[in-house]
């Protein structure tokens, strides 16, 4: 693994847990974690339950020991380092967005159709156990067809005008604001749900907090200052775009890491000829269900816990109605990740399928125009 901070540690221990509770066709060997800070790694390696460090990426890549790279790093470094694993022969499996350009995802797909490979990108949130049932649901028609998509990520992190300054907040690390760091999720889950594509948008970008507090240091999502010293926020603070669904409907997409009180709030609702299915985060193992077919007299929205043996993934875990967490789901990505290396089949989302959620996010930036936070050139 590459990195190990706020996602590193959400990876590492999906690699612990899922060979303890799913019966995989390989067996995991947690061989190596790479990072520039060789006492932070060390560290690192020594709770997460890596065998060895390096303070080279491209040493981890090349070693004998090592038949899957996992990428934990900002988006500037994913192309880099995931088409040189892939050329060196081994397995990806690359943290969301999957690059900070459609370019950069261009190069990573071409890369990866060619590669001996599998390479994988980490929508995790696709593997909670109610947003399959709601995947199901659609795929089964039980909402007919789609009409109204309505997504949205809610944070409030950085709520604070005198939050700090982290790498999340420039744009030449992180590619853009909360656009890519979450509105890239309820872009695929808005694809990933109804099995349709977004073919176009019209967007609105907006940075609320020009300058801030540059951080000492940060991890994850945490990040302190002390030094008094202000620098530039480079990125958006929110973004809010319609869409058209390749079926015909109609998509609304708003992300914000400014919403006060909202602490990791996906919300999706679909709404079809024959039904809708609603889903919040926040209570992650409910999905909501109404099917117009009930006579009225009875009709309203079903909730469905899911946390049945029969739901995907949920039998390897606990009793039912137990319920499972935020981290449950990177097990569950680990899991289809070994079964498609260990069959040759490559498991969904797919290099290709980053590339299109890219091709949506620069869709947005280009929609916005000279409301967002960047100039765009003539030739953009």
């Amino acid at each position: 693994m590459v990195g190990y901070a706020f996602m590193g540690v959400a990876h590492a221990q999906a690699w612990r847990n899922a060979p303890r509770f799913f019966d995989l066709p390989l067996a995991v060997d947690m061989a190596a974690v790479a990072g520039r800070n060789e006492a932070a790694v060390r560290a690192a390696a020594a709770t997460q339950g890596w065998r060895d460090v390096e303070t080279d990426w491209k040493a981890l890549v090349g070693r004998d020991d090592v038949d899957l790279v996992d990428v934990c790093t900002p988006g500037d470094t994913h192309a880099e380092i995931a088409i040189a694993a892939l050329e060196a022969g081994k397995h990806v499996l690359c943290e969301k967005p999957l690059a900070n350009s459609v370019a950069e995802a261009e190069a990573m797909a071409a890369a990866a159709a060619v590669a001996p490979g599998v390479a994988m990108v980490g929508f995790t949130y696709r593997r909670v156990p109610a947003i399959q049932l709601a995947r199901s649901l659609v795929a089964d028609g039980r909402v007919g067809t789609v009409r109204h998509v309505r997504a949205q990520y809610l944070q409030d992190w950085i709520a604070d005008p005198a939050a700090p300054l982290s790498w999340r907040l420039d744009k030449q690390k992180a590619g853009s604001g909360a656009l890519g760091d979450i509105g890239a999720h309820i872009v695929d889950l808005a694809q990933f749900i109804t099995g349709e594509q977004v073919t176009g948008v019209s967007a609105v970008l907006e940075t609320f907090v020009h300058e801030r507090p540059v951080a000492d240091s940060s991890s994850g999502l945490s990040a302190s200052s002390s030094s008094g010293r202000t620098g530039p926020v480079t990125v958006d603070d929110a973004a809010i775009f319609l869409g058209r669904m390749s079926g015909g409907g109609l998509a609304t997409f708003e992300a914000t890491r400014f919403a006060y009180g909202r602490k990791n709030a996906i919300r999706l609702e679909i709404n079809g000829s024959a039904g809708s299915i609603a889903f919040d985060f926040e209570d992650m193992n409910v999905l909501h269900y109404f099917d117009a077919a009930e006579p009225a007299t009875t009709a309203g929205f079903r909730r469905i816990v899911v946390t049945e043996p029969e739901h995907p993934f949920v039998g390897a875990w606990w009793p039912a109605g137990h319920g499972l967490g935020y981290e449950h789901a990177f097990t569950h990505q680990v899991v289809d990740l070994v079964g498609g290396i260990a069959t040759g089949a490559a498991p969904s989302p797919t290099f290709a399928d980053g590339l299109q959620v890219q091709r949506v996010l620069d869709a947005v930036e280009r929609s916005a125009g000279a409301d967002s936070v960047w100039t765009p050139t003539k030739e953009s």
